[in-house]
C-alpha cells in the first residue's frame, strides 16, 4: 500500500475547491481561508486590520483562531472540509 502524502492531497484540495459547482457560504469560506493560511504560513504573523475593514478583520480572525494548530492538522482539516463540500454539491 502506497503512503499517502498529505501535502499532495492538500495541494489537490486547494485546486478542487475552485472547481466546486457552487460557492460555499461565507463562514465556510472563512474556515477554509484560516486553515489554508495556518497550513501554509503557520500562526498569524500580521497586525489585525482596522475594524473598518470588516472583510479583512473576519479573515484575520479566522486565521488567528487557529493559533497553535500544527501544519499537518490544518492541512488535514482543509482536505476534509473540501471533500465534505464536494459530497454536499453532489446531492
Amino acid at each position: 500500500m502506497a503512503m499517502v502524502n498529505v501535502n499532495d492531497l492538500f495541494v489537490k484540495a486547494t485546486q478542487d475547491v475552485k472547481l466546486l459547482p457552487e460557492t460555499p457560504d461565507n463562514n465556510t469560506l472563512l474556515a477554509l481561508y484560516g486553515l489554508y493560511k495556518q497550513a501554509t504560513i503557520g500562526d498569524v504573523n500580521t497586525e489585525k486590520p482596522s475594524f473598518l475593514n470588516f472583510k479583512e478583520v473576519s479573515k484575520w480572525n479566522a486565521w488567528a483562531s487557529l493559533k497553535g494548530m500544527q501544519k499537518i492538522q490544518a492541512q488535514g482539516n482543509y482536505i476534509k472540509n473540501v471533500k465534505d463540500l464536494q459530497i454536499k454539491c453532489q446531492k
